[in-house]
């Protein structure tokens, strides 16, 4: 590109930013370095600034960033100012490019946050119950958003030859709650330790195993317009065999990885390096299978989730990479690909509403049932059915994936945008409305006191042990000592000799 249009990209953003009239936007020829970080800055700003102000009422950050690419993109700046608009996000296929790449790293990267979130021993603990409410959670809305699918008119499906492959994307983008979402909302009202807190939490971490399970398995599905048995087995079997593989081999090969780039590399960040590296591997692994990449990227999360070096430290400086950068980006544009103007059709607004009581209704009616099925009682079951209806992050990845997969179009994508808004805007305030009436047991109460103790002990602080020690008794007893703190720290220890 010329250094004349160069420039011209760079004053139209530079006006833009500035409030200047969009009489001074124009699309420059081709891709344009200064309008893509033109649009990293905007995004990264606006998806702050309202993800702060949100955070302060309330509601999940991550949301901020979705309304931010809303407003951004044609629904409002694009009404508003078009020319100005087109300017910043235009609409050349190469330009677009350029800050999709961000994007679907972004997806990658939220996918790989979202296993390491995936706490494996609390699922063991209350897994009964939560595999009762997530299933409950599961079936029902997912039953209900297949039937739309199938419902839908042709003039409503982007491929009505492909059929089949929207209504699962329609039923899984109904069904599946938002583990960050669910997790965040826990953790900042204080019922993590909670009985209740950890079988919402657990549930909606089989909600997203299970969800990621059906999309990995819905990408081979959507390149045809019927179910073929050869291709659906293959997907079957390649996903057992990778989660097998992963689950047995992998999981040694991914601690081992993780401990000898702690121990050998001297440069700052390896294991940051490490895991990105080991993210991509099984996300190509999952895709040379057939399946999506997604289902890779999400089992090296968790695997890399229970590595024991992983200290508190590397996991924040990956959380913070990912959190000021690439979830911004992938939200915003996700808000930017968000039509609003189209629930200004009656049909389609109809439409988005019945979405909204559809998902809301059948999520709670089947974490309800799930919980009563599991012996739960009628207020924790009330608390289960409105902390389960968070989508959040978990669905707009659906969505995104349905929309460049081609079996959701424009309107359904807006649609599923807008119901993910809302249920994850409702699950805050319904969920402390439930939460405050349940009354707290007297094992809740010594569990809370038991781990406020340790937290403040400088033990919880430790990162690792490592001891020099000969085979005498006093160097055995010294090695027991050492054992004994690392055990209760959950760190790994060493005791050369």
């Amino acid at each position: 590109m010329s250094g004349r249009a160069r420039r011209r990209a760079a004053l139209a953003a530079a006006s833009l930013a500035l409030g200047a009239s969009p009489a001074l936007a124009a699309t420059a020829a081709g891709p344009s370095e200064a309008v893509f970080l033109a649009q990293i800055v905007a995004l990264v700003v606006c998806g702050r600034l309202l993800g702060e102000a949100l955070q302060r009422v309330g509601q999940p950050a991550v949301m901020g960033q979705l309304i931010a690419g809303i407003l951004l993109g044609p629904s409002v700046f694009g009404w508003l100012a078009p020319h100005a608009q087109a300017t910043l996000f235009p609409p050349d296929p190469a330009q677009k490019a350029m800050i999709n790449g961000v994007a679907q790293l972004g997806i990658l990267l939220l996918l790989v946050l979202a296993g390491m979130e995936t706490e494996i021993a609390l699922v063991r603990r209350v897994g009964r119950q939560a595999a009762s409410v997530s299933l409950g959670g599961i079936v029902v809305p997912f039953a209900l958003g297949f039937c739309v699918g199938e419902l839908l008119p042709d003039a409503l499906l982007p491929d009505p030859q492909r059929r089949l492959a929207t209504s699962v994307f329609l039923g899984t983008a109904l069904s599946i709650a938002s583990v960050k979402i669910v997790a965040t909302v826990v953790r900042e009202m204080g019922f993590l330790r909670r009985n209740i807190g950890q079988i919402i939490i657990a549930s909606a971490i089989i909600d997203d195993t299970i969800g990621w399970v059906i999309i990995a398995l819905t990408f081979g599905l959507a390149a045809t317009a019927s179910i073929e048995i050869g291709p659906l087995a293959v997907s079957l079997i390649g996903t057992a065999i990778f989660l097998v593989a992963a689950f047995t081999i992998g999981r040694r090969l991914v601690v081992a990885t993780i401990r000898w780039t702690n121990d050998s590399f001297v440069t700052e960040l390896p294991v940051i390096s490490a895991i990105i590296a080991l993210a991509g591997a099984f996300a190509l692994a999952t895709h040379g299978l057939g399946v999506h990449s997604v289902l890779g990227a999400f089992v090296a999360g968790v695997l890399i989730g229970e590595s024991p070096i992983l200290t508190e430290r590397i996991e924040r400086e990956l959380r913070g990479l990912t959190q000021a950068l690439f979830m911004p980006v992938f939200f915003g544009l996700a808000g930017l690909g968000t039509d609003l103007t189209v629930l200004g059709k009656t049909d389609i607004l109809a439409m988005a509403i019945g979405f909204v009581l559809i998902a809301s209704l059948g999520k709670f009616a089947g974490a309800f049932l799930g919980g009563r099925m599991a012996g739960l009682s009628m207020k924790e079951c009330l608390a289960l059915g409105c902390g389960m209806n968070a989508r959040g992050s978990t669905e707009v990845i659906v969505a995104t994936i349905g929309l460049s997969l081609g079996v959701l179009d424009q309107r359904l994508f807006s649609i599923i945008v807008a119901m993910a808004v809302v249920t994850t805007m409702a699950m805050p305030p319904t969920l402390r409305w439930a939460l405050r009436r349940l009354p707290l047991r007297a094992e809740e109460r010594e569990r809370m006191a038991r781990a406020d103790f340790e937290q403040s002990s400088f033990v919880a602080r430790i990162e690792r042990v490592l001891l020099a020690a000969d085979g005498s008794a006093s160097g055995a007893r010294a090695a027991d000592i050492a054992g004994a703190f690392a055990g209760v720290a959950r760190r790994p220890s060493r005791s050369p000799t």
